[in-house]
C-alpha cells in the first residue's frame, strides 16, 4: 500500500517537478524581491549630516479645488526651516484659483501659477511642471499632486535627509487607504505591489520607475537631462519615464520610513483609475532595462503555477492522490508566505493590510492589467493624451 502511494506515473512526475520549480521561483519573488524593503528598512536612517537645504515643493492641480482645501494645509504646515510650495493650476474651471488666493493670504511661502485652458500642447501636465520647475527658487525639488497629502509634518525633512552629494533623485511611496468595496481593495493591492517593485529595484541599484505623488530630484538633473524632451509625444511620463531615463544605481535613493510617505485621496470612480492604468501602460512601452520585464515574468510564472496546481489536482484525483495533496500544499505555503510578506510590508508603508483578500486579488490584478493593455491597443493613439471628464 505504501509502495503504491509513492509510485508515480511519468505524467505525475512531470507535473510535480513543474509545480515544484514554479513554486520555488515564486517563493524567491516573495521573499527575496518583495521582502527586500523589509530587510533594508533599518538602513533608512538619515544619511545627511549637513544643514537641511531649502526645498521647493511642486504640486500639479487640475480642477482640484476640494482636494486643495483638504490637503494643501498639510503641505504648507510642514516642520521645515526653509521651503516654498508652488501649485500649478492647469486650466482649472472650478474654484481652484480662488482657493489658492485665499491660502496665499495666510501662507507667504505659497505661490501658484496658472496655465490657460487655450494653451495648445501635447502634454499640458509636462508644460505645467516645466513652468513650475523654472520658477522654483531652490535646487531641491519635491513633487506631489493635489489629491495627496503627507502623513507627517516631517515629510520634507524625511525626503531631504536622503540626499548626499552623490544623490540626484529620491523615490518615495504614496499609500492608498483600504476603503470599503472591492474596487478599492484592488487599487490598494495594485498600489502596494507596484510600490514594492520599484522600491525593491531601487534598493538593488536598478531603479526603473517611481511615482510623481512622492518624488524628489535636483533642478540641475532636470535641465541637464533636457527635462521631458524625450517623451513629449505622450501626456504621461512626467514621473515614470523621466525616472526611467535618468535614474541609476549611483544617483538614486529611496525614502519609505513613515515620515516620508504621502497618502492619495480616494479614487471616486472606476473610470478614473482605469484611465490612470491606461496612461501608465502607454508609457511602460518605452521603459529601458530589464526590470519591468522581470516583474511581468512573475505574472507568467504565477499563471503557469496555477495551471500546474489545477492539473496536478485533476491527475491526483484520478490517479495518485498524493500528487494533489503535494500541489495543494505548495500553493498554500506560497500563499501564506506572500500574505505574511505583504502584511508586514503594508504596515511598514502605512497602508492597511489586505491579507485576507490576497487569494482573490492576486488573480484579479493580472487579469485587469491584461485587459488594460488590450484596451489601450484598440484605443490606438487616443491614450497619447490623457483626458478624464471630472
Amino acid at each position: 500500500m505504501i509502495e503504491e502511494l509513492f509510485t508515480f506515473s511519468e505524467t505525475e512526475v512531470i507535473l510535480l517537478a513543474v509545480t515544484g520549480i514554479l513554486f520555488f521561483i515564486l517563493l524567491l519573488y516573495c521573499v527575496v524581491t518583495y521582502g527586500h524593503p523589509l530587510r533594508q528598512v533599518k538602513k533608512q536612517l538619515p544619511v545627511s549630516a549637513d544643514k537641511l537645504p531649502p526645498v521647493s515643493v511642486i504640486v500639479y492641480s487640475k480642477n482640484e479645488s476640494e482636494n486643495l482645501r483638504r490637503y494643501l494645509p498639510a503641505l504648507l504646515e510642514q516642520d521645515y526651516p526653509d521651503f516654498e510650495v508652488i501649485v500649478v493650476n492647469d486650466g482649472s474651471a472650478d474654484e481652484s484659483d480662488d482657493v489658492l488666493k485665499t491660502f496665499e493670504q495666510t501662507y507667504s511661502h505659497l505661490y501658484h501659477t496658472y496655465i490657460p485652458e487655450d494653451v495648445k500642447y501635447v502634454s499640458r501636465k509636462k508644460l505645467s511642471l516645466t513652468v513650475a520647475i523654472k520658477a522654483a527658487k531652490h535646487e531641491l525639488l519635491i513633487f506631489t499632486e493635489a489629491n495627496c497629502e503627507p502623513i507627517s509634518r516631517n515629510w520634507l525633512k524625511s525626503i531631504a535627509e536622503r540626499y548626499t552629494p552623490d544623490t540626484d533623485l529620491v523615490l518615495g511611496f504614496c499609500t492608498y487607504d483600504n476603503y470599503p468595496g472591492f474596487l478599492h481593495k484592488l487599487i490598494a493591492y495594485d498600489n502596494l505591489l507596484n510600490g514594492l517593485q520599484y522600491l525593491s529595484a531601487a534598493l538593488s541599484n536598478h531603479p526603473y520607475t517611481g511615482s510623481g505623488r512622492n518624488l524628489s530630484y535636483r533642478k540641475k538633473l532636470f535641465f541637464d537631462k533636457k527635462g521631458y524632451a524625450h517623451s513629449l509625444n505622450l501626456h504621461a511620463g512626467d514621473d515614470d519615464l523621466f525616472i526611467n531615463k535618468v535614474a541609476n544605481g549611483k544617483n538614486t535613493a529611496v525614502a519609505y520610513l513613515p515620515d516620508s510617505i504621502t497618502r492619495m485621496g480616494k479614487v471616486e470612480r472606476y473610470k478614473v483609475w482605469k484611465e490612470m492604468k491606461v496612461s501608465k501602460a502607454a508609457t511602460q512601452r518605452f521603459y529601458k532595462g530589464f526590470s519591468l520585464t522581470f516583474y511581468r515574468m512573475e505574472g507568467i510564472f504565477f499563471g503557469l503555477f496555477i495551471l500546474a496546481v489545477i492539473a496536478s489536482v485533476v491527475f491526483g484525483i484520478v490517479g495518485n492522490w498524493l500528487v494533489a495533496v503535494v500541489a495543494i500544499l505548495l500553493y498554500l505555503i506560497r500563499l501564506l508566505v506572500k500574505m505574511v510578506v505583504f502584511h508586514k510590508s503594508a504596515k511598514m508603508l502605512q497602508q492597511k493590510p489586505l491579507s485576507g483578500w490576497i487569494p482573490l486579488l492576486e488573480l484579479c490584478q493580472p487579469m485587469f492589467n491584461n485587459y488594460v493593455r488590450i484596451y489601450r491597443l484598440f484605443r490606438g493613439k487616443n491614450d497619447y493624451t490623457f483626458r478624464i471628464n471630472k
